[in-house]
């Protein structure tokens, strides 16, 4: 697994070992900057969150093209450990928050994030309820972008929240969402 593009384009990003997490395929992630970037222009000093960060890979590629800073929340021991390894390789702890525990524990929000990454287990409905739970407690504005990844067949809806784009990706789908 490496970053696509930006700053460290080409450079390894350290994934957790066993099947606790699922990173995202490189085509997928590729796929889905792409989408962002049609949208977005720029990741110039955006404000990120990368949930239910796994290896962190999807917040390492935003900082890699440009994002300000980015929060990384995961629950998984050696998850957390693989993003700070990332993100000591990199040499960007400087624009980067890692908080350890559940995406639900986060609280109210001191101001609204730029782009929100969520990449919840397969079939569980997390990112869903992690939408509705960040929606209430403002990390969500009106110029928000929201990417969520879910399986293919994942039905995806939150109340307060527009499908901009919904795309398939192989097993995924890439679901982008801003606030009604």
């Amino acid at each position: 697994m490496r970053v696509i593009a930006g700053q460290w384009r080409g450079r390894k990003i350290v994934a957790p070992k066993g099947e606790t997490t699922r990173p995202t395929a490189d085509r997928t992630r590729e796929t889905l900057f792409s989408m962002l970037a049609s949208r977005l222009g720029s990741f110039d000093e955006l404000r990120v969150a990368d949930l239910f960060a796994g290896s962190g890979a999807l917040g390492l590629e935003a900082l890699s093209r440009g994002a300000g800073h980015c929060l990384f929340v995961e629950q998984e021991d050696d998850a957390l450990k693989s993003i700070r390894a990332n993100l000591a390789a990199f040499d960007a702890r400087s624009r980067s928050d890692v908080r350890a525990g559940s995406v639900m524990a986060l609280g109210p929000a001191k101001e609204p994030l730029d782009l929100i990454l969520l990449d919840p287990p397969y079939g569980t409905g997390a990112g869903q309820v992690a939408l509705d739970r960040l929606l209430r407690l403002g990390w969500i504005g009106d110029a928000t972008w929201i990417a969520l990844e879910t399986s293919r067949d994942e039905i995806v809806t939150v109340k307060g929240l527009d499908i901009e784009k919904g795309r398939p990706v192989g097993k995924a789908k890439l679901t982008l969402l801003t606030r009604t």
